[in-house]
């Protein structure tokens, strides 16, 4: 039986493309594992897309009053707003935590930073609780 030395080597990392309609096939899929380059990814898509719309609505000086979002601005934000937060949710079970951690975000600056830096962490290689690694498959430890 011949061996094959690539065979625990992942998977070359998502696309842009790939990524971004990855999120919005699963936009409300809590269940399963997102991969650090789909969130990632969609983090820029997201990121540039509301850039554009901030844009948008101070180039046509439209925003409401007490706020600094025009209606283009608030109408991308609410409708992000659910993959947004499954692919965090998805993030977190690829690290093996839960989703609830996402609720540390209401923690002024510590939060988001701890957030970043969960974020930031690989794949747990191996199963766990929320499935397979999507970048690791079936890889036994």
């Amino acid at each position: 039986m011949e061996t094959n030395d690539y065979e625990n080597i992942p998977e070359a990392s998502l696309d842009l493309l790939e990524a971004v309609s990855s999120v919005f096939r699963k936009y409300v899929t809590f269940k399963g594992r997102a991969r650090r380059s789909e969130y990632w990814w969609y983090s820029l898509f997201y990121s540039i897309v509301l850039l554009i719309t901030i844009l948008s609505d101070r180039a046509f000086d439209i925003k409401f009053q007490g706020s600094p979002y025009g209606p283009i601005t608030l109408i991308f934000m609410i409708a992000m707003f659910l993959p947004d937060l499954t692919v965090s949710v998805r993030r977190f079970h690829d690290i093996g935590k839960s989703g609830w951690n996402y609720l540390f975000t209401l923690i002024p600056f510590i939060g988001n930073l701890l957030l970043l830096v969960w974020f930031c962490r690989d794949s747990d290689k191996s199963e766990n609780e929320y499935g397979v690694s999507p970048k690791y498959g079936d890889i036994e430890e």
